[in-house]
């Protein structure tokens, strides 16, 4: 195999398939764009931007970048010291106020549309752990969950490989987006929300990759496997590089390793998490194309009468985050203890919070709880 000349579908390519298998129009109109909030998303100076895009260039001018980006994003107080109130975080809970406490708020603006959940898994459904295998949702959260996807057609969104996020979360009756948007499946015995009532949606816009993933992999593992702490996770449309438990010293050794490997790859693209580096396919697609795929194959293209709600915790929800905001429609919410440039317009500080606004969302859905708001 040439590691340069293998064949790749194109944006446009990826985009037509989304047409033939979803079944839907390929235009997608979006209108009600609002004026971005204070605070939109700048996750990294501009100067740093260019040196992330290019590892051609000086080599410790992009290490050194790719550290303070690190850093930036994975603040090592997080476990150890709680949240205090101060005047950075009362000003950023003014932009991003509580989803809990602004939830009849949203629920106004919802008024007679159809919601659709999307949800991250790790650091939303389940707690952020040192070991990715070990980031077990809790009975409860699964349970609730559950009578959600009840109430509300429901999908799971997540960086991880689809059959390792459905293999923790063990939920059938849900939308299953794995590898960042690349491998979507829909329920087998089709959903009740679902317009014209199609059943068992399969899109995977990057599979020409998967050879190439499966060598990066198996290149990054022999890398990192001299460095305490690294582990490479394989998604099967992406690899993820973690260094949550790595020495602090030692990122720039990851970072510079990471760089050396996808050097050979120029169809592969960089990009970080908490604490973890995301090697994918250089197309055009994301979480928040994702969305909008997830959209569609409901039957909810270019309508006026669906409010999507997105959940999530890290960097890559952004991409979904930003698409709400410039449609207009729906709401993004960021988990975070901490202030965080977002295109999220609410907030929750974790997964115990996700929990209880899940919860008042399907006591929402329940006519004792709309008679109660009608005699208000």
């Amino acid at each position: 195999m040439t590691k340069q000349n293998m064949a790749v579908s194109d944006a446009c390519s990826s985009l037509n398939m989304v047409v033939t298998m979803a079944a839907v129009s390929n235009s997608t109109v979006f209108t009600q764009k609002p004026p971005s909030a204070p605070g939109g998303c700048v996750s990294v100076s501009v100067s740093t931007k260019k040196f992330l895009k290019d590892p051609d260039i000086n080599g410790t001018q992009w290490i050194n970048s790719w550290v303070e980006s690190m850093r930036a994003s994975s603040p090592t107080h997080i476990k150890s010291t709680p949240l205090s109130p101060t005047e950075d975080h009362s000003s950023w809970m003014v932009h991003r106020p509580s989803a809990l406490e602004m939830f009849d708020q949203i629920m106004d603006a919802s008024r007679g549309m159809q919601i659709v959940m999307f949800l991250d898994y790790d650091g939303t459904l389940s707690p952020i752990v040192d070991d990715p295998d070990r980031a077990f949702m809790s009975d409860k959260m699964r349970a609730t969950v559950k009578k959600l996807a009840r109430c509300f057609p429901t999908a799971i969104v997540s960086g991880r490989c689809r059959d390792k996020v459905y293999s923790l979360v063990k939920l059938a009756e849900l939308y299953y987006a794995g590898s960042h948007g690349m491998d979507i499946k829909g329920p087998e015995e089709g959903t009740k929300y679902k317009k014209g009532g199609r059943a068992g949606i399969l899109f995977q816009p990057a599979s020409e990759y998967l050879p190439m993933i499966d060598e990066v992999y198996k290149e990054l593992v022999e890398e990192t496997k001299t460095i305490p702490g690294a582990k490479v996770e394989n998604n099967r449309f992406c690899a993820s590089v973690h260094f949550r438990c790595v020495d602090e010293k030692r990122w720039s050794d990851v970072a510079q390793r990471v760089k050396s490997v996808l050097k050979q790859y120029p169809k592969l693209r960089l990009s970080q998490g908490r604490k973890v580096f995301e090697i994918r396919p250089e197309i055009k697609w994301d979480k928040g194309k994702a969305l909008e795929f997830l959209l569609e194959s409901l039957g909810f293209a270019n309508c006026t009468d669906v409010f999507p709600v997105y959940i999530g915790d890290d960097r890559t929800d952004e991409d979904a985050f930003k698409i709400l905001r410039d449609r207009g429609q729906g709401s993004g919410i960021l988990v975070s203890k901490f202030p965080k440039d977002t295109n999220a317009s609410y907030s929750l500080q974790e997964p115990s919070e996700v929990m209880d606004f899940l919860q008042l969302l399907i006591n929402w859905k329940r006519p004792s709880y709309m008679g109660r708001r009608r005699m208000q």
